[in-house]
């Protein structure tokens, strides 16, 4: 999961990483705007992007690609 907001440069920068690794390591993603929910606003306002592997959050404000590989690769095709 990505949570997120529209215009947030670094969320884009997170999708991108995202997409680059479901091509190698296909993931089911889905996409949450922190603006439509007050108290994802309120969780998340100041640490976007965050993206969460199995409900568990694994990163905040960027994305390491070497590192999110390996957390698919532990928790195996979602």
């Amino acid at each position: 999961m990505l949570y997120g907001r529209e215009g947030c440069c670094l969320c884009a920068d997170a999708r991108a990483v995202l997409d680059r690794v479901r091509i190698r390591r296909p993931f089911a993603l889905t996409e949450r705007d922190i603006e439509t929910d007050e108290s994802l606003l309120a969780a998340y306002l100041e640490r976007i992007p965050v993206v969460t592997i199995d409900g568990e959050e694994a990163f905040e404000l960027f994305v390491d690609e070497s590192e999110l590989e390996r957390r698919l690769d532990i928790v195996g095709p979602g």
